[in-house]
């Protein structure tokens, strides 16, 4: 096995090809016509894929962090029939853009995101983040509120995090195990626990070759601080799961208020992972939200 360069994220060309191949599946599969773009960024080449109405309204959807772009992308499916969306591979995380490490403490991913609207000429828009892509937006609310239109945050990271011990002994724990020897049961294990026994099966077999042959980023996205959102008022719709082990509701509604001037709270009975007929009901509750203020 070739191992490649000492920058990259992953850990042989051959791990790279196989994260690939299941980004391009995945697309297919999703039966959606996609541009694909590369822009330029202070940070590195990006791959943007782009769809809906060209008169639609701007939306950016971020993916969530150490998977594949289109895994978090085809929970919002209803809306890219709606709006012109823009939906980066983000740099540094598996996908086709520039495997630059970021950091997601600082102004990097606010900059980031706007070198990329101001490439599509957008000077302001909606934007949604599942996950770590909640966590980019609070970094843009942070540094930049004033290229946010409106934002959905769904089980976001940025805002508080669930327990050290249970994600130790109910992720972790697995992970290494299934590093280890690849066990079925343990990567079962995992997707359990993070979809409430709803993972869909194309979703396991991907995070599972993420486990295997990405250097996974371990630095979650800083936890916003109210001082740094003293400028940001954009209407904001934070959407949590009771069990979510990574970010739970009751932990990220409680900080969204204390922080969030103009946010709107929904919890839903489900995992980090939602099933897929929750995922109906949240669609609904983001349109309705984009509705009303978009």
């Amino acid at each position: 096995m070739t191992l490649i360069g000492i920058h990259t994220i992953y850990k042989s060309e051959e791990g790279k090809r196989e994260i690939l191949n299941h980004y391009e599946a995945y697309l297919l599969l999703t039966e959606i016509q996609f541009e694909r773009i590369y822009v330029e960024t202070r940070f590195g080449k990006t791959h943007v894929l782009v769809t809906g109405p060209t008169e639609g309204k701007p939306l950016f959807i971020l993916q969530g962090g150490n998977c594949i772009n289109p895994m978090t992308l085809t929970w919002f499916t209803p809306l890219l029939k709606e709006y012109r969306v823009y939906a980066p591979d983000t740099v540094g995380h598996p996908g086709y853009s520039a495997e630059t490490r970021v950091s997601a403490k600082d102004e990097s991913f606010g900059s980031w995101i706007s070198d990329l609207m101001d490439h599509f000429n957008i000077p302001k828009c909606a934007c949604i983040g599942p996950s770590y892509g909640g966590g980019i937006i609070l970094r843009l609310a942070a540094f930049m509120p004033q290229k946010i239109n409106c934002s959905v945050l769904m089980s976001p990271s940025g805002l508080s995090l669930g327990s050290t011990i249970d994600m130790i002994q109910k992720i972790l724990i697995p992970m290494l195990l299934f590093n280890w020897n690849a066990s079925p049961n343990q990567l079962q294990k995992i997707a359990d626990v993070m979809s409430l026994k709803s993972m869909k099966e194309i979703d396991k077999e991907i995070i599972g070759g993420i486990f295997k042959h990405v250097k996974l980023e371990q630095n979650m996205p800083k936890l916003t601080e109210k001082k740094e959102l003293v400028n940001y008022s954009a209407p904001t719709l934070v959407l949590a799961g009771t069990q979510d082990i990574f970010f739970p509701s009751d932990k990220v509604i409680k900080k969204a208020a204390q922080i969030i001037s103009n946010a709107t709270m929904i919890t839903y009975e489900m995992g980090h992972f939602p099933a897929e007929e929750r995922l109906l009901k949240v669609n609904k509750d983001i349109q309705a939200f984009l509705a009303v203020n978009y």
